[in-house]
C-alpha cells in the first residue's frame, strides 16, 4: 500500500471563461449566443435571442362611380378617396393601382380615353390629400372589362366607375407576458 505522502499534490487548473456570459440587450440569452443583438425591450424571443414578429394586414377599397361622359368626381365620394388617403399615409411602403372604366355608349377609343380620365382624377384626388404621386399608377380599361354587360342606364351607371384595393401590411414584435399584462376587455 502507497503512502498518501508519496503521492505528488497536483494543482486543480484554473477555469478560464472563453465566452461571453453577459445579455447586453436584457433578452435571457447571452451574447455569445445572442444571433439578434438590439432585441427590443419585452418582447418574446427565440433560442437565439431573436424576436418573433406578427404581420398585420389591412385592406381598404375604392369604388367611385361617374355621370354619363365625365371624369369629374362626384363630391359624395370625396370622404371614399380621403379614407383611402389617410391608409396609404398609415401604410408608407403601399401603392395604390387605379383601375378607371366605362359604360358600351361611344365608341371604344374615346371610353378608352374618358376611363384613363377617371382614373387620373381619383390621382390628382389622392395627391390632394397628401399622397407622393410615385406611389400611385393608372390604369383604363374603357369599355372593354364591363362589370354588369346590359344595355340599361343601371348597367351605364355601375359601369363608370374607378376601382382600387390596397393591402397594408405592418409588423409587431410579440409581446411579452408579465404581471403587470392587461388582458383585453
Amino acid at each position: 500500500m502507497e503512502d498518501s505522502e508519496s503521492i505528488p499534490y497536483i494543482e486543480m487548473p484554473k477555469a478560464i471563461q472563453v465566452a461571453d456570459l453577459n445579455d447586453d440587450d436584457n433578452d435571457g440569452v447571452i451574447n455569445a449566443r445572442d444571433k439578434c443583438t438590439t432585441t427590443p425591450k419585452g418582447v418574446v424571443v427565440d433560442n437565439d435571442g431573436c424576436e418573433q414578429l406578427i404581420k398585420n394586414t389591412e385592406q381598404q377599397r375604392l369604388h367611385i362611380l361617374f355621370a354619363n361622359n365625365s371624369s369629374q368626381i362626384p363630391p359624395s365620394f370625396l370622404p371614399q378617396i380621403r379614407r383611402m388617403a389617410d391608409f396609404l399615409k398609415l401604410y408608407p411602403e403601399a401603392t395604390i393601382q387605379l383601375s378607371g372604366y366605362a359604360s358600351k355608349t361611344g365608341t371604344s377609343a374615346y371610353n378608352q380615353n374618358l376611363s384613363e380620365e377617371r382614373s387620373q382624377a381619383v390621382r390628382i384626388q389622392l395627391i390632394r390629400f397628401g399622397i407622393k404621386p410615385n406611389r400611385i399608377t393608372i390604369l383604363g380599361y374603357g369599355d372593354s372589362n364591363l362589370l354588369i354587360d346590359r344595355d340599361d342606364q343601371l348597367s351605364h351607371a355601375q359601369n363608370r366607375r374607378v376601382t382600387a384595393s390596397v393591402v397594408g401590411i405592418k409588423g409587431d414584435y410579440l409581446k411579452e407576458w408579465t404581471i403587470f399584462t392587461t388582458l383585453p376587455e
